[in-house]
């Protein structure tokens, strides 16, 4: 049981019982605006600290932090242990994109799904909605709340990062396969996030390692790009901008901009859910500054809650700018946490997960 004082770099503060309850019970039911990593398959003893500051509201899990399904299950209790008000999250889109392997389904890219509903829409559909309940079924049999699911972005061959992630270059083919994948999600019990507003396909760049700029207009980006996340606002969960730059549209980078996030998307397509930066570590963030100012930046054009992975000082750093600036918690990200919960002894009995998997090894 840790007791007494305790000091991680910028906050000092007392935790009087292994979970720190007595900070969290300060907070009530807001959630912290910070996701941030974690380094192995179990917490470091810093790692239990930091997770109790209150401006700590989520973990993303990489394949580095994950074995096996009892490991991960033992690390996301570990996790909630020490952090009542917690959202955990996951990159479980299908193909290339899988953090979770041993143990789980391997799950086709999205783009298969696309291109089978385009051959046979009554198939592929109920493919793909089934597919949307078999992946969220897994993670949240492990104690995680959330994929950042689906893919909205419009593309096939432009875009080196996006590709077979999407479900199809056309537009109203994503609108079709996302939309039972994300009633199969919520039919699971998860909530869906649809990313990279307001695309990601028209570019070759890859923001991970560059800051793209798509010099499309308006006109081009809103008649194509857009298309799905206005067509889908109304189901999604949350959304997540891009690290890009339309210059013709606006002068600030996507996930930056009081344009992108508050006009158009909050205003002008009507979206009410959660605001997700996508990671400050890419590359593609850089075009603001450090990462305070990246901090800064997102929280200011509207983001709900922003992401700092693989940099354990930057995030120590965000969280000093965050307490120095007494920035506010949110009351919304509580809706993103899993509405459902199955065991994974019970999941290995379900009659529609051994379904679906056969379904989709005619597929791989």
């Amino acid at each position: 049981m840790l007791t007494g004082q305790y000091t991680f770099g910028f906050f000092d503060y007392s935790m009087r019982n292994k979970g720190g309850n007595e900070v969290n019970s300060k907070i009530g039911m807001g959630y912290g605006r910070l996701m941030l990593d974690v380094q192995g398959h179990a917490l470091t003893a810093d790692e239990k600290i930091i997770l109790t500051h209150p401006q700590v509201g989520g973990v993303i899990l990489f394949s580095r932090n994950i074995d096996n399904v009892n490991q991960v299950i033992a690390l996301v209790a570990e996790i909630r242990a020490y952090a009542s008000n917690i959202l955990i999250a996951v990159d479980q889109e299908g193909g290339r994109v899988q953090r979770l392997r041993q143990g789980f389904t391997r799950l086709p890219p999205m783009q298969s799904i696309g291109d089978l509903t385009a051959e046979d829409e009554k198939l592929g559909l109920s493919i793909g909605r089934d597919l949307g309940w078999l992946m969220a079924s897994e993670v949240l049999a492990c104690g995680v709340d959330i994929s950042f699911a689906p893919v909205l972005d419009v593309d096939r061959l432009t875009s080196s990062i996006i590709g077979d992630r999407a479900f199809s270059d056309q537009p109203g083919a994503v609108i079709k396969s996302a939309r039972a994948f994300i009633q199969g999600m919520h039919e699971a019990g998860m909530a869906a996030t649809g990313k990279h507003f307001p695309g990601h396909g028209g570019i070759v760049a890859d923001s991970h390692l560059e800051a793209p700029v798509d010099h499309r207009d308006w006109a081009v980006v809103n008649a194509h790009d857009m298309v799905p996340f206005r067509a889908l606002a109304g189901e999604l969960d949350g959304v997540m901008p891009a690290h890009i730059t339309f210059p013709k549209v606006d002068s600030m980078s996507v996930g930056f901009s009081w344009f992108w996030l508050n006009d158009v998307l909050r205003k002008d397509i009507g979206f009410k859910g959660v605001i997700f930066s996508d990671d400050l570590s890419m590359k593609g963030a850089d075009v603001v500054g450090g990462y305070v100012e990246k901090a800064q930046c997102a929280l200011n054009a509207g983001c709900d809650m922003i992401l700092v992975c693989n940099h354990p000082q930057a995030a120590q750093e965000v969280l000093r700018f965050m307490d120095s600036k007494n920035i506010s918690l949110s009351l919304n990200i509580k809706a993103m946490r899993a509405s459902k919960t199955v065991t994974w002894e019970n999941l290995l009995l379900s009659k529609r997960r051994a379904r679906t998997i056969r379904r989709l090894a005619t597929m791989m």
